[in-house]
């Protein structure tokens, strides 16, 4: 979501960068670029100049540490007030209360009310061991309570038994009620929507909250929304009294003005985003690492927790076995191909890399394919057991039998035999690393060298990465400074992903710290 405002704020500050001294003169027209790039993005006005006044405030007269060129100064307010802008620490949902907490869903129809309050409960559920009910307001659309009913059968979560005639404050009554006898942790009230703001939704949301009183009311925002969002979310707040925001969409290519814009108007947190259709694509936002990733310095924390979440650890500890007796056969890169589609695929990865931002025209033309990964494990599957585990065996009239039954060309088997072997060789080092330095955190980050790191350990990875920020300068949350990414002798690549970065399936050695092979 924010790839076009990242893209514009590294151009304006790679500019910065090499200057040696900036003059007032070009800390005005950098700030300049930064409003334009600001409102193209579709950030409400006010908070532009909000932000671009805090900017200016603070850079004239700030003291430039010795080492750190005031370009680099400059990178580093934006980077603060940019987190202040989205809300500094992260907020999640509030559960501190007496059982059943109740959580209500408000927002308009078609921003995800309904998916979100079932991801909501599925996280809650998993994470923080709750247990959770669920139930439908909305007697105005066509059988939304029925979808709910649904959402719940498919992720095992308690759903309120449908009663024809009731009235969306009998149903919340009811729904608490039952909450309390059957022993429920949280009770989640999702209402009806709108297509728009009237006064009938915002009366019908004001009784709700009366008669129920619930611990936290999520708004729910399509983060497509652009300059409506502003509006969207004061008109809630001063009606309803809005406790956090979510924003669903945001996978999608919305400029990202709504989380700026909707954060700094309500002052209310935004306190999760949906990333994906699944219904595990539901995320705590964090303001450090989003800022990061808009100013181009990417979330290798982030990444690091959805690795620890995706990755099963018998089968990792199966792996690291083989691993230090020198064997990875396919059936191991089968695995590795399914947990990178776990973690969110080549893009989603590549997404929380630092410097990606800069590398749009080069990944472009790389010509990335996700389903890439899909092809070359249907290829796996197509094979025998002997031949996954001992790929020496496949001969030419092996592959082309392969080829047929994964609907492949036997050059895609070739292709794919001669990653495996790169990789082979990848494991076999990474087994062998030693676990103190970088690539032995990245073994253990992927569950392959003896459980998962602690934050300390993630961030002495980080460190060891060229994560620790400008040199002599404060340091910037979780990520290294725009530019700070050449070519790097060593620098870890993941596993699963091939020999370039070292490789991503399907690159064809496509290196995006060089040139393309």
């Amino acid at each position: 979501m924010f790839e076009g405002l990242s893209e514009k704020l590294s151009g304006i500050f790679d500019a910065l960068t090499k200057r040696g001294v900036l003059s007032d003169d070009d800390v005005n027209a950098a700030l300049r670029e930064v409003r334009r790039a600001l409102l193209e993005a579709d950030v409400a006005l006010d908070v532009v100049r909000s932000f671009t006044d805090k900017v200016r405030d603070r850079a004239v007269g700030a003291n430039v540490v010795k080492s750190v060129t005031p370009g680099q100064m400059v990178i580093k307010i934006v980077n603060d007030v940019l987190i202040e802008t989205l809300g500094a620490d992260a907020d999640p949902i509030n559960l501190d209360a007496a059982p059943p907490v109740a959580i209500m869903m408000v927002g308009l129809q078609g921003a995800g009310k309904t998916t979100t309050a079932a991801k909501i409960a599925k996280r809650l559920r998993d994470r923080e061991k709750r247990k959770v009910l669920m139930a439908s307001l909305d007697v105005k659309r066509p059988a939304a309570q029925e979808q709910l009913a649904v959402l719940g059968r498919q992720i095992g979560i308690d759903t309120l038994p449908i009663v024809a005639g009731q009235t969306p404050v009998q149903i919340a009554r009811r729904a608490e009620e039952a909450a309390r006898l059957q022993g429920f942790d949280v009770v989640i009230l999702d209402t009806a929507g709108r297509t728009h703001i009237d006064e009938p939704l915002m009366a019908e949301m004001a009784e709700i909250k009366a008669s129920t009183n619930p611990h936290e009311i999520l708004l729910v925002a399509d983060s497509l929304t652009g300059q409506d969002a502003v509006n969207l979310a004061k008109n809630f707040n001063e009606r309803v009294g809005i406790t956090g925001i979510v924003l669903t969409r945001v996978d999608g290519d919305g400029r990202g003005g709504a989380a700026l814009s909707m954060r700094a108007v309500t002052g209310k947190p935004i306190k999760l985003i949906g990333t994906g259709e699944k219904v595990d694509d539901l995320d705590e936002f964090h303001p450090q690492r989003i800022a990061n990733r808009i100013l181009g310095m990417g979330d290798i924390v982030s990444l690091v927790e959805k690795a620890a979440q995706s990755i099963d650890a018998e089968k990792a500890q199966r792996i690291a076995e083989k691993m230090r007796k020198g064997k990875f056969d396919l059936e191991d890169l089968s695995e590795q191909l399914a947990q990178v589609e776990k973690i969110g695929g080549i893009g989603g990865i590549m997404g929380m890399l630092p410097g990606m931002a800069k590398m749009k025209d080069q990944l472009a033309a790389a010509n990335l394919d996700e389903r890439v990964i899909k092809r070359q494990r249907a290829i796996i599957s197509s094979m025998t057991r002997e031949e996954r585990r001992n790929p020496d065996v496949l001969k030419a009239s092996r592959k082309k039998r392969i080829a047929a039954g994964a609907g492949a060309k036997v050059e895609e088997i070739n292709r794919l035999l001669k990653q495996h072997r790169q990789m082979a060789d990848m494991m076999k080092a990474m087994g062998g690393a030693n676990k103190r330095g970088p690539m032995g955190k990245m073994a253990q980050m992927f569950g392959l060298g003896g459980g998962m790191p602690s934050p300390e350990q993630i961030a002495e990875m980080q460190k060891q990465m060229g994560a620790g920020g400008m040199p002599g300068m404060p340091k910037l949350p979780d990520a290294p400074p725009p530019g700070a990414f050449g070519p790097k002798p060593g620098m870890p690549g993941l596993p699963g992903l091939g020999n370039k970065l070292p490789g991503l399936p399907g690159l064809g050695g496509f290196n995006p710290f060089g040139k393309k092979k």
